[in-house]
């Protein structure tokens, strides 16, 4: 069985609990107080240098950190990432979209916001992440308008990366009324079989 190294409440986390639950993939998980720094102890950095989860632990003792790598490595051999070339490539290109232009603005003002860290160092950088944050949901709102998913004619790991912090961005006062293109879309995932919540224990 292999064992996830996890914060509740990270949707970085999440995206792996849910490929993992989508899967079949039985799991044990280790739970971090990420603002506690208990992923900045020396028998973590063991397991990630970076200091940051998720960490997949497999059953042989290797290690695999970065959330979306998690993903490729999960979802290899199976629908979730398809075998043709091109669209292999246009998973990839969503995945690199979603930790670029997507995940430091969205993700970052939500945590900001849920965990009242907004200092006046941060505060001035809340209207350029929350600028940058709209313009990635506008291109998720262009590139979905007449598709179902993101790529091909089913869900791939590019609809589960960038599900995970979309569908709480409203944590972090985005406004996703302007966006209904995106809305159908996150009920769609989220009415997919074995679906899970983000605070799944």
């Amino acid at each position: 069985m292999v064992r996830l190294h996890d914060n509740l409440t990270s949707g970085n986390c999440y995206k792996v609990r849910l490929l993992l639950t989508r899967l079949g993939i039985p799991f044990t998980r280790v739970e971090y107080d990420i603002d506690r720094g208990e992923t900045r102890t020396p028998e973590f950095l063991r397991k990630n240098l970076n200091g940051r989860v998720p960490v997949l632990e497999l059953a042989d003792g290797r290690f695999l950190a970065e959330s979306n790598a998690i993903l490729i490595y999960l979802a290899e051999g199976t629908a979730f990432l398809p075998a043709e070339r091109f669209e292999r490539a246009l998973v990839l290109q969503w995945l690199f979209f979603e930790q670029y232009s997507h995940e430091p603005n969205i993700a970052t003002l939500r945590h900001w916001i849920t965990f009242n860290l907004l200092d006046d160092e941060r505060r001035s950088l809340v209207a350029g992440k929350r600028r940058d944050g709209y313009a990635a949901l506008e291109v998720m709102e262009r590139h979905l308008d007449g598709r179902d998913y993101f790529v091909g004619n089913r869900i791939s790991i590019a609809d589960i990366a960038l599900y995970a912090y979309t569908h709480v961005a409203e944590q972090g006062e985005f406004d996703l009324g302007r966006f209904p293109v995106v809305r159908r879309w996150l009920a769609r995932i989220a009415a997919e079989p074995g679906h899970i919540p983000i605070t799944r224990e």
